[in-house]
């Protein structure tokens, strides 16, 4: 979707040959983006401020004394909107996930890559935490690079040193939300609060998490988005000509004709005066104008600096401004498209298919089956028995009382050890139990037994097992 630059002295393809930040002899470009202002970094700002108050009063947010959101990978069990869900929820986890993918599907076919500029973590961190501490300790873009190729002196060590230790301080501090938001923020303080040999795999996914970030935010930067984030090379399969983008209006900026003192305008001449603040000010180091580009992440600085330079040579803004392919070449912008109905369709069922199943869902689930190794048990009082594990989740945040019997005729159910089957809330139990029955009665070397579990005289389960044993008395 690049479009062709329409300048005749320039190759327009020549930026596909290299990458930005990397330089020609294969070493890495380090992007120093000028400070940018203006309408959109503005509200750009506002928005971090509020997204990043709901991420660290996530893990803080709590409803009758469980967490809004946990994502406990280690245990399996994740709590969403405090709803939980636990292995046995898998498909409820899937279909939540297929509403996710499809979701940022639609939008980026309708929106582009806004979620990348806008409201993205890494974007929020890197631009309006890290970057905004960088600018304040080293300065400007010019001065970051002057100090970055000058000699180390008094003034560079004390700068860095304070800038290396704010960001580390910082990457802590992420590390710890992140930890929050896996096993919650009371184990967190418990791990904080005590020696780390009381807790050392906690202690050590702290310090790991924390070293990621520090990696992240201090050296790999835009490298995330680049290199490692495969929603950029999405884009390139999601967008078309009706999707909303940073754009440049090549149609009104081309040919491109830069302001010289004493010096006559062409006659013919777009509104680009080619001073490359668009380039400058890019947090990927790319040129927006040539095109939409994977490396663009939207975050609307080029807009702000182009705007700004506008104003100042009295010409119309939104040069670069959010638009479409054919809202440039055509002026004409249409978003309900095929594609765009054919994706909300698909939206619209799987969301109506998690509706139904979160509706019909249960709130206590067993498991039943036969203990491995094993066939049957016969007894000296002439019974004969199998033994079974049962595995039960309870998802509500109550105790629960669970008790199982048996509708077969001449059987009979015996719990292994307690015989008071007690779920706390959001566990899971496992237990035994024996089916008994007398030989003589059995007919059938594999019989189906239907068992019924209840929780406080309420039936939640109907399970079919089957009752192994020999036909006729044994020897």
């Amino acid at each position: 979707m690049a479009k062709k630059n329409l300048n005749p002295h320039l190759n327009p393809e020549t930026f596909r040959d290299s990458l930005a930040t990397v330089r020609e002899d294969g070493k890495r470009n380090w992007v120093y983006p000028k400070k940018v202002k203006g309408f959109f970094y503005s509200y750009r700002t506002y928005l971090s401020w509020i997204l990043l108050a709901v991420l660290f009063a996530g893990p803080f947010i709590k409803i009758d004394g469980r967490p809004l959101m946990l994502f406990n990978i280690f245990e399996r069990k994740f709590i969403i909107f405090g709803a939980a869900f636990w292995p046995q929820d898998t498909i409820l986890l899937i279909f939540l996930l297929l509403i996710f993918f499809v979701f940022v599907i639609l939008f980026t076919v309708v929106f582009g890559r806004v979620w990348c500029g806008w409201a993205c973590p890494q974007t929020l961190f890197m631009e309006m935490v890290f970057r905004k501490i960088e600018y304040l300790i080293e300065g400007d873009a010019n001065q970051q690079r002057a100090l970055n190729e000058g000699p180390w002196t008094t003034e560079k060590i004390w700068k860095k040193a304070l800038k290396t230790s704010v960001f580390a301080l910082i990457s802590l501090l992420i590390g710890h939300l992140v930890m929050a938001y896996l096993i919650g923020v009371d184990q967190v303080i418990e791990i904080v609060s005590e020696p780390p040999t009381a807790h050392l795999a906690g202690f050590i996914g702290l310090v790991v998490f924390s070293g990621i970030f520090m990696f992240v935010f201090s050296w790999f930067r835009e490298q995330a988005c680049l290199v490692v984030c495969p929603y950029g090379r999405l884009q390139g399969v999601l967008l078309d000509d009706n999707s909303i983008n940073v754009m440049y209006d090549y149609v009104r900026g081309e040919p491109r004709s830069p302001i010289r003192k004493n010096q006559q305008e062409p006659s013919a001449k777009g509104d680009c005066i080619d001073c490359g603040l668009c380039v400058h000010v890019c947090p990927t180091g790319i040129d927006i104008r040539n095109g939409t580009q994977m490396e663009c992440v939207n975050c609307t600085a080029c807009i702000d600096a182009c705007d700004e330079v506008m104003v100042k040579v009295d010409r119309p803004t939104g040069l670069i401004r959010y638009a479409s392919e054919n809202g440039i070449k055509e002026g004409v912008q249409k978003l309900l498209t095929g594609r765009v109905k054919g994706y909300s369709l698909v939206l619209l069922v799987l969301v109506s298919a998690f509706i139904t199943l979160i509706a019909t869902r249960t709130d206590l689930e067993a498991t039943i089956t036969r203990f491995p190794g094993m066939t049957y048990q016969a007894r000296p009082d002439g019974n004969v028995s199998n033994l079974y594990n049962i595995t039960m989740v309870n998802k509500t945040f109550e105790p629960q009382h669970v008790t199982i019997k048996t509708l077969s005729e001449g059987m009979k159910v015996e719990i292994v050890g307690d015989q008071n089957w007690v779920l706390e809330p959001q566990t899971k139990f496992e237990g035994r139990f024996f089916l008994v029955k007398d030989q003589l009665a059995v007919k059938v070397p594999q019989e189906k037994v239907e068992l019924i579990l209840s929780s406080e005289g309420i039936e939640f389960d109907d399970i079919e097992t089957n009752f192994m044993a020999p036909v006729g008395k044994i020897n």
